[in-house]
């Protein structure tokens, strides 16, 4: 994997997009499957957007373990890197969860006994995955930017 786009190191481009991608994906398929209207209007987004975060969670790790290289080892960045490790199981279940609630509509399976106990199950485990995936990105997030700050720091 390249370590800059244009002289930029390419881990912090790519970490944005995964910033942004990951809790709207989390949000969308929150709302999908509490929101009924919601979840006819948006049809497979929630979906999309969620493979979109597992693409970009090992294109994140891939260019942070290039720019590992080029920078000091400290605590901070340990952390921020075992933290970092942990995501993309969370985002495999938001995404898997996400294709299960739409091919839930897709099938529209109202009139089955077990309709309603599948659909609860799904809610249930969709919630875990929304505030897993939501909860590790924002501590990811907030370990790399005190893991910046502080080498930052010390070298200016």
């Amino acid at each position: 994997m390249p370590n800059s786009f244009y002289g930029l190191p390419l881990h912090p481009l790519i970490v944005h997009a995964t910033v942004v991608m990951i809790p709207l994906a989390a949000l969308t398929v929150l709302l999908s499957v509490l929101w009924p209207r919601f979840r006819a209007w948006a049809g497979p987004l929630p979906v999309g957007l969620s493979l979109i975060g597992v693409i970009l969670v090992p294109l994140s790790t891939s260019t942070g373990e290039t720019l590992e290289r080029h920078v000091p080892q400290t605590a901070l960045l340990r952390e921020h890197t075992h933290m970092a490790d942990g995501l993309l199981p969370w985002m495999i279940a938001l995404f898997v969860i996400s294709a299960a609630s739409y091919w839930m509509q897709r099938r529209s399976t109202t009139g089955t006994s077990f309709a309603k106990p599948l659909a609860a199950a799904v809610t249930v485990l969709a919630l875990a995955a929304v505030i897993g995936t939501t909860v590790q990105v924002a501590r990811i997030g907030h370990s790399g930017a005190k893991a910046a700050w502080a080498t930052t720091n010390m070298s200016g």
